[in-house]
């Protein structure tokens, strides 16, 4: 976790530790402020080692099936594609790629020009987001909720 300053608020992050689906998992359950055994018992998992699938997600040992996968997004209140593994064969994994890479790198600035007009609109929205709150129209955690919560393209 990391404590931030802006506009008079302390707000208490996690880090993302890199891109991978199980960094990610984890990034969203401790935004949500949910250990793994809230989320384990969200899933239904019992017995001793219960922690051990998520733990398992998490580190990367395993992945998540696709119904466990849609689970998980429900519980974390997230799209799904925030948590998918990304194989870019399609440009909605570029997108929600791009959403993450700004979590990792927070000085990233990414300015494309498409011919693509859903692209272009997203890069306009993300934008306008992004203003919002450097501007402080917007909190920092209404900013990441935009991001986890925001709809490209279904998987």
């Amino acid at each position: 976790m990391r404590l931030i300053f802006k506009n008079n608020i302390i707000y208490s992050m996690p880090i993302l530790d890199d891109l991978s689906q199980g960094s990610r998992i984890a990034y969203i359950r401790q935004f949500r402020n949910l250990s793994q055994d809230d989320v384990s018992d969200s899933l239904g998992l019992t017995g001793e080692c219960k922690r051990r699938t998520m733990t398992r997600y998490e580190s990367g040992e395993r992945t998540p099936k696709e119904e466990r996968l849609r689970e998980l997004s429900k519980i974390l209140l997230t799209n799904i594609n925030m948590i998918k593994v990304y194989d870019f064969k399609s440009e909605s994994d570029l997108v929600y790629l791009l959403l993450w890479l700004e979590i990792k790198y927070p000085n990233l600035r990414i300015d494309i020009d498409t011919k693509n007009e859903k692209f272009d609109n997203f890069l306009k929205v993300w934008k306008e987001m992004r203003l919002k709150y450097q501007i402080g129209k917007i909190k920092l955690k209404d900013y990441i909720e935009w991001k986890l919560t925001y709809e490209y393209g279904e998987w």
